[in-house]
């Protein structure tokens, strides 16, 4: 049980958490520009560039968000010994990011995720990445600085995975057993590939397109019995202490096996959803280290996935604001 009185102590309170992120980072690359023909060689826009950007991306977007939240994130990940990683590396030196869980091998190269935009609207991404699981060696590798970050003291570790070969069953299962003997709560963001790898978890955060497929079942996502039926398949046969699955606008369902909510999507001027899982699973994961419970949880996490999709492209929460709309919600009823 937590002892906070009020929303403010519960934000300062996040100021002095540790998290290990674990999970496929990337490079969110972006070119805008503006439209003024067509092509004559094919029926498509000329875009002329006015600026390009590179951003963190990945579980490094979630690393930013626990940075902008005021905890202290631990990034861990295998990128590529290329040009591309070099240029990871240099934005993770731009945000004061510690690269101290950051590996690299010549077997893999950087993911990086291209997005041409044009008045705020996105009109391609093109996408360089190898999907291939890490080797033995690099497993070992990873697995043993996550243990030496893990024995510098974390508070919660996120697993943030996008199937692209960073974390596998093995690595899970081990990292999970560490946690466990520690008392370390674990908080997943899935993708499809190691769904159903994840058991003794204390967060699990699907999307409804994730829990379909992970389950083969069709739910529907407006009705708290079809969702409280997908949660119970987690909690009885993934041991899984909570579950959190994002309904995109119909907001996010709660379930620890007493209370099984949903908690309706704020309306928002929606710019962009990129980006909103990662805000999601990492004010999750330090307010589940806090201790806070589902309810409070839920609420939270809820309206912090709405505020980020008021933003064009993938960016971090801002916490003061996510404060000030925090302070009218009803967290200690």
């Amino acid at each position: 049980m937590n002892s906070f009185k009020n929303i403010e102590e519960i934000f300062e309170a996040y100021n002095k958490l540790r998290v290990l992120v674990i999970g496929d980072v990337m490079i969110d690359s972006y070119i805008s520009g503006v439209i003024e023909r067509m092509s004559p060689e094919a029926p498509v826009p000329v875009v002329l560039i006015k600026g390009k950007e590179d951003r963190l991306g990945g579980a490094a977007n979630v690393a930013l968000n626990i940075k902008a939240m005021g905890a202290t994130p631990m990034l861990c990940s295998m990128i590529g010994d290329d040009k591309h990683g070099e240029l990871f590396l240099g934005l993770m030196e731009n945000q004061n990011l510690s690269k101290e869980g950051i590996l690299s091998s010549k077997h893999k190269i950087t993911t990086v995720k291209t997005r041409v935009m044009a008045t705020n609207h996105q009109l391609l991404r093109i996408d360089e990445e190898d999907i291939q699981s890490l080797n033995n060696h690099e497993r070992s590798r990873l697995i043993e600085r996550i243990k030496h970050l893990i024995d510098e003291k974390i508070d919660v570790i996120i697993f943030e995975d996008y199937d692209k070969g960073t974390i596998d069953k093995t690595l899970i299962a081990e990292v999970v057993a560490i946690a466990v003997a520690k008392n370390i709560p674990v908080a997943v963001d899935p993708k499809n590939k190691n769904f159903n790898d994840y058991i003794g978890v204390t967060l699990f955060k699907p999307n409804l397109k994730e829990l379909k497929e992970g389950l083969q079942t069709e739910i529907n996502k407006t009705n708290v019995e079809s969702l409280r039926l997908a949660g119970a398949i987690l909690h009885d046969e993934r041991e899984i202490n909570m579950v959190m699955i994002t309904l995109s606008e119909e907001g996010v369902f709660m379930s620890n096996g007493q209370l099984q909510e949903i908690f309706p999507a704020h309306i928002r001027n929606i710019v962009d959803v990129s980006g909103a899982g990662d805000t999601v699973i990492s004010v999750a994961a330090l307010s589940l280290a806090l201790g806070l419970n589902a309810r409070q949880i839920g609420i939270l996490s809820n309206l912090s996935g709405g505020l980020v999709c008021e933003q064009a492209g993938v960016v971090p929460i801002d916490k003061k604001q996510l404060l000030e709309e925090a302070k009218q919600m009803s967290l200690f009823d």
